[in-house]
């Protein structure tokens, strides 16, 4: 991202929701589903080959390239939705609610194949509404009757998660080549960056997956019927796409920290910096909220400082600001457990809490 503006940020993010929301169908699909059959192995196959074409059309969606990532990321949806059609028999209430969902979902395939051959701003309007239809689809179907395995849910998206913060990895490994294509060595700043970004990912790690997603998976395995569809919903397909979407802007910053670790941020880096650790964050604490009705108060404090951090930090170099998110964040999740220890009940087992405690 050579040159981040709020248009660019809005139109990747009009990409990323797409590509969740045919990942997020297709998870759906697949745990209503035995991977085991041969039909179904076969639509996997034909959607995993159609993950080829969408990768490389996300770099060139606005710029010629709309129709083949269009095209790509219908094929994915429409997969998704005929594993659930052939799971279920004609007549039943699951097959009856896959029907209702994928009405909505045939008028977004066919709204972003339409934008994919648009031009400009009528591509816009046309994938948004896309977009829209599908969200619109998910709301309706909360009234429907579905399979849903949430320690399934609890896997796909972890696993998601980890791929996540595989781009911090990713801009950890540019800033090594970068720096030993230019000089063959690395500059004590470049390793400071990159034990910062290491422990940067470290931590994301931590407030994710220490409490926070047996939390999660605990809480929905005590639902039932459709109380348990709609947490499915309202937790992993929507506020799993803040914390995923969070994870790839933050990591988007620091292979421009790690690639000039020791100049002055730009704004608009420090920006996507503060901005995806925000949304992780935040996202997190939505979860917490929607599972158990607790607040977490470090997460929300640590939001507040890091956006502070970051407005008053444009005169630090890139490794002194990640060294400080570092620091901030550490402090916050050893805030945060020691409060939850404290208030752990006797009869609380340590990896049933989530981050903000338990009801």
């Amino acid at each position: 991202v050579p040159h981040p503006t709020w248009t660019g940020a809005a139109e990747a993010w009009l990409l990323f929701a797409m590509l969740w929301m045919a990942w997020s169908t297709f998870t759906w699909s697949a745990n209503a589903v035995s991977g085991n059959a041969r039909q179904v192995r076969i639509i996997f196959l034909i959607a995993t080959a159609a993950t080829l074409p969408a990768a490389g059309g996300v770099t060139t969606a606005y710029e010629g390239g709309g129709a083949v990532f269009a095209i790509s990321v219908s094929v994915i949806l429409a997969m998704a939705l005929a594993i659930q059609l052939w799971a279920f028999e004609a007549g039943t209430a699951e097959r009856l609610s896959v029907i209702r969902y994928a009405r909505p979902n045939l008028v977004a395939m066919v709204l972003w194949i339409a934008g994919g051959f648009a031009n400009d701003e009528a591509r816009l309007v046309l994938w948004l509404l896309g977009l829209g239809s599908i969200l619109y689809g998910t709301i309706r179907a909360r009234r429907g009757t579905w399979v849903v395995r949430i320690g399934h849910f609890a896997e796909r998206h972890g696993l998601i998660l980890i791929v996540a913060l595989g781009e911090v990895v990713v801009a950890i490994g540019i800033g090594i080549i970068d720096s030993l294509a230019e000089s063959g060595a690395l500059p004590s700043a470049v390793v400071l960056g990159l034990i910062a970004a290491g422990l940067f990912a470290g931590l994301l790690w931590w407030a994710y997956f220490d409490r926070l997603q047996p939390g999660l998976e605990w809480r929905g395995e005590q639902l039932d019927g459709q109380q348990r569809g709609w947490y499915a919903v309202d937790v992993y397909t929507y506020l799993h796409a803040l914390i995923v979407s969070g994870v790839i802007i933050s990591a988007a910053a620091l292979e421009e920290i790690i690639l000039h670790p020791s100049d002055q941020v730009p704004l608009a880096f420090r920006v996507m910096l503060a901005g995806g650790l925000v949304m992780f964050l935040l996202g997190t604490v939505a979860c917490v909220a929607r599972a158990f009705r607790v607040v977490v108060p470090e997460r929300i404090v640590a939001s507040v400082v890091i956006v502070a951090i970051v407005a008053i930090g444009g005169s630090w170099s890139g490794v002194a600001l990640l060294a400080v998110l570092d620091v901030v964040l550490f402090a916050v999740l050893i805030a945060e457990h020691l409060r939850v220890e404290r208030s752990r009940s006797p009869n609380a087992s340590g990896n049933a809490e989530p981050a903000g405690g338990t009801e």
